[in-house]
């Protein structure tokens, strides 16, 4: 069966590959005749050439790349490297150097136009071939997606927070889960525009009516119980409780709109015994555990921190969905990895304990969750913590970290009618 088109190893592929290899070996010769040659600095050599450092630094960085797909990709377009050409040219370089870096430019531009349509084409098919090329397309596609939204629905933050403990329960067959949960540097971008956190229990019989406990207070306690005020960046608007079958969303109220809007909202929700610690022997489920957002943000830290005694010989796998079709994914059901999103995200390991859980992004993380584990008395070196770090989250993509936990019980094909309840309210 013949490769697809954009299959590594492909005719089109090989085609862009001829296309920069050409492009940055001709475009090097002329280099060689310029002042510095190829180890010139953007500046120097903008100034011996009169143009703006933004053209030179990209020329240089095209032509350094080691793979020819990397040089296409990072090429300037073809009318600044002919401006480029022509300002090398006044400079001396042999006029032989140019043609062919003149003939090249004119390959490139025909790659671009005729087989492949545009330049962002041509970086959708590199992001294919090419990670770092891929890397780059995904995150400035998600910006555009981050600047459209938060205009469509009026708010946008700088990070969402998103954070789940598991500790063992009272009960020695169940875990407990805490959910710490904001938005930080969040505004409304004009006046009315719904903002809104929601946490739900999926794969329930029935929709559970309590509330989670707040960090500090009662069941029952207001919404404003479960906002971490010493947190907050700003006099907190009102907040509000709404129940939509199993989700709890959680309303920000009026707070202006603009640059005078801006706040930090963290929250915390306590389950208690919600999830049991094992799995039917040979049910082969998992545990998992779910970031999204519903705020246009700018990145999303999701750290999931899981006590020693918790899954104690399973590392998390980092699965993505799309929940736009058919909702909210459960990593158990088969018939959802038809919605599984093929994108370059990643889960970080930072060992046992706190030590590594600061970040630029959220100067705050280390205590805040200090506070949270001091509240419930936890100990802080009990805990396994891993991260996942999205850049401009797409709303709609379902971030996941799924565990392999312990197994014991019957098997569940031994006993399935009397089992089926429990093996489906397993995982939230």
């Amino acid at each position: 069966m013949p490769s697809p088109p954009n299959a590594p190893g492909s005719h089109l592929e090989t085609r862009i590959r001829a296309v920069g290899q050409e492009l940055a070996s001709s475009l090097l010769a002329v280099l060689e005749e310029l002042p510095g040659g190829p180890e010139a600095g953007p500046g120097p050599l903008a100034e011996v050439l009169g143009v703006d450092k933004v053209l030179t630094h990209r020329v240089l960085k095209a032509v350094r790349r080691d793979d020819p797909l990397a040089t296409a990709f990072h090429a300037p377009g073809p009318d600044p490297m002919r401006r480029f050409l022509r300002r090398a040219k006044s400079r001396g370089v042999e006029s032989a150097r140019v043609a062919r870096a003149d003939a090249a430019i004119r390959q490139f531009e025909s790659l671009v136009r005729d087989e492949l349509g545009n330049r962002s084409a041509l970086a959708s098919v590199l992001a294919s071939f090419l990670p770092e090329a891929r890397r780059e397309f995904e995150v400035r596609r998600k910006q555009s997606a981050f600047r459209a939204m938060s205009e469509l629905l009026g708010s946008e933050a700088e990070v969402a927070l998103s954070s789940v403990f598991l500790h063992p329960a009272a009960d020695p067959d169940s875990i407990d889960i805490v959910w710490l949960m904001g938005s930080l540097g969040l505004r409304r971008l004009r006046p009315g525009a719904t903002v809104k956190f929601a946490t739900k229990r999926h794969g329930r019989d029935e929709v559970d009516s309590s509330l989670p406990d707040p960090l500090v207070g009662e069941p029952g306690s207001p919404a404003t119980d479960y906002r971490l005020e010493r947190f907050c960046g700003a006099s907190p608007a009102p907040l509000e409780i709404q129940r939509s079958g199993d989700a709890l969303h959680y309303v920000l109220g009026e707070s202006g709109y603009g640059p005078g809007s801006l706040v930090d909202l963290v929250l915390a929700e306590v389950n208690r015994a919600e999830i049991p610690r094992t799995v039917p022997v040979g049910s082969g489920r998992r545990g998992w555990f779910y970031a999204s957002t519903t705020i246009p943000s700018k990145l999303m830290l999701f750290d999931v921190l899981v006590h020693r005694d918790i899954y104690p010989e399973s590392d998390p796998e980092l699965l993505l969905y799309s929940s736009l079709e058919n909702g909210i994914a459960d990593v158990n059901d088969i018939t959802r990895d038809i919605d599984r999103l093929d994108l370059i995200e990643t889960v970080e390991d930072l060992g046992t304990g706190l030590d590594r859980i600061d970040t630029k992004a959220s100067p705050r993380q280390g205590e805040v969750t200090r506070y949270i584990m001091e509240k419930l008395g936890w100990n802080p070196d009990e805990f396994r913590v891993w991260r996942a770090c999205v850049e401009y989250p797409v709303l709609g993509v379902q971030v996941v970290m799924a565990f392999d936990p312990p197994e014991a019980g019957l098997d569940p094909e031994a006993d399935e009618e009397s089992d089926d309840r429990r093996v489906r309210r397993v995982w939230q």
